[in-house]
């Protein structure tokens, strides 16, 4: 069986960090994700998708995005049961985050890009911001740093 989420949208709300009677870090947020698909003449779509993080990805959703941040979340779909206060009952289905990433856009120049992985139940290692590996520079580089191959037909490998 398989059942995994792959999202990249936009948050429609700052997210809120809460805590369970035990402890525990959750939050939970909305994203809006545009359809790649518009038709002529017509206004691009979006969908809804409700994200629930627990643990550090809670606590890292909140500390580093507010409303209108561009998101990446990994996770599984999962429905539950409640009742609301008026006694019916209703169906929620939201996707539970195991990873949170930012993305390629910047939010302010001091930001770090990075991706937190949700570690494993029960061993909760605080939240990691890695950063991301720069690119080689080579345009400070000149002939000199390569080396002459000779022109016979063995490959050097």
């Amino acid at each position: 069986m398989l059942n995994r989420v792959v999202l990249m949208g936009r948050l429609v709300a700052d997210p809120e960090l809460k805590t369970t009677n035990t402890g525990i870090s959750v939050t939970s947020f909305r994203i809006a994700v545009d359809r790649s698909y518009v038709k002529a003449g017509a206004e691009r779509q979006a969908d809804f998708f409700d994200i629930v993080a627990w643990r550090s990805s809670a606590e890292f959703v909140c500390r580093n995005f507010s409303k209108g941040s561009l998101i990446a979340v990994d996770g599984q779909l999962q429905s539950r049961q409640y009742t609301t206060k008026d006694g019916q009952n209703r169906t929620a289905i939201e996707v539970v985050a195991d990873n949170v990433s930012f993305t390629g856009e910047r939010r302010d120049s001091a930001s770090a890009y990075g991706s937190y992985a949700q570690p494993a139940r029960g061993n909760d290692y605080g939240s990691q911001v890695a950063p991301a590996p720069q690119p080689a520079a080579y345009s400070s580089g000149s002939a000199d740093d390569f080396q002459v191959m000779p022109l016979d037909d063995d490959l050097p490998f």
